[in-house]
């Protein structure tokens, strides 16, 4: 009895065996060995904006995890698509990824012409972070109160507000603040946060909405001043700030940045569910989670799907502010 309890026990071990196995002979090549060389993830912005802030952090952990070199590589222009037509042309290896953000994936399809198809020619693979904005003004600015800013945009000279790039979340914000204020307020595009927050510190524009990582240092360096946040919320790093709508009286004023990493069209499955799996775990190693909370960055681990369905809701909520507002390309 004993014998035919353990060739039985042998024999179902055995079958385990085999199917893990063909399981594992089912998988591409590529996925069984990935990642085998180093790996490049694309930002469609400046250097020191939210999106590269969020790469360069998880990209560092990836590289002393897979032990494999990860690039950042900037690619500034178009709000985004120039990174995101060079990453959907790249292989779909896993080996070229993009940082995407909520201009080129949210808003662009609703707001401009493209090439690019981000629903059907990119791939969600893992959501990095959520930050709220901070309407940040010049240190020697002559307003400290968003009441104050909006009184000074009443009158005939108006004033410059900047933004990361036309049709990101803080040009959005800076529109629907002018039109709910009906102040005399004009658009100033740059090619990234960076160059958008030296033209703030220089006082050559007179406000901007960027990610809070970008703007937190100047802020507790005293080289600018926040009159608020720009999410429903008060953010929870900076709880003495009100909110637009608690401070300027306008309802439903509710922007943020996030920024999510992506691949092209036809990446195995595999591949990208390694590359969530990874993504998750370095941005729930605690400096990275202190890293991210001092920055302002909100971490919301997803699924592949559930980022899928977040990215969804985005393009829906952008896809009406683009109809009510009729915001037009610049």
């Amino acid at each position: 009895m004993m014998k035919r309890r353990y060739s039985i026990r042998y024999s179902l071990l055995a079958i385990r065996c085999a199917v893990a196995l063909a399981a594992a002979a089912a998988l591409p090549a590529s996925a069984q060995t990935y990642p085998s060389r180093n790996i490049t993830i694309v930002v469609g912005y400046a250097p020191g904006g939210t999106g590269d802030f969020i790469a360069r952090i998880v990209g560092n952990k990836l590289a002393e995890k897979f032990n494999r070199t990860v690039v950042v590589e900037n690619r500034a222009g178009a709000s985004g698509l120039i990174a995101a037509q060079f990453v959907v042309n790249a292989a779909p290896d896993g080996y070229t990824i993009l940082a995407g953000q909520t201009p080129e994936m949210a808003i662009n399809p609703h707001f401009m012409k493209s090439n690019v198809d981000v629903e059907h020619d990119l791939v969600p693979i893992a959501l990095g972070g959520v930050v709220p904005l901070a309407l940040v003004v010049p240190k020697d600015a002559p307003w400290s109160t968003v009441p104050e800013l909006l009184k000074a945009a009443q009158t005939p000279k108006g004033l410059l507000f900047a933004s990361a790039g036309t049709g990101t979340p803080g040009h959005f914000a800076g529109e629907v603040l002018r039109l709910a204020s009906h102040g005399n307020m004009t658009h100033v595009p740059y090619k990234g946060a960076a160059p958008a927050l030296a033209d703030l510190l220089g006082s050559h524009v007179d406000f901007y909405f960027p990610g809070f990582p970008a703007a937190l240092p100047f802020v507790k360096n005293n080289q600018m001043k926040m009159l608020a946040v720009s999410t429903a919320q008060r953010a929870a790093t900076a709880p003495d700030v009100p909110t637009v709508s608690e401070a300027a009286g306008i309802k439903d004023f509710d922007f943020s940045l996030w920024g999510g990493f992506f691949a092209p069209r036809g990446t195995p499955k595999e591949i990208v569910s390694q590359l969530n799996a990874a993504i998750n775990e370095v941005l729930a190693l605690p400096d990275i989670k202190t890293k991210m909370a001092d920055a302002g960055t909100d971490i919301i681990p997803m699924s592949v799907d559930q980022f899928a369905g977040f990215i969804k809701r985005e393009s829906g909520k952008y896809q009406r502010i683009v109809q009510e507002t009729g915001i037009k390309p610049e």
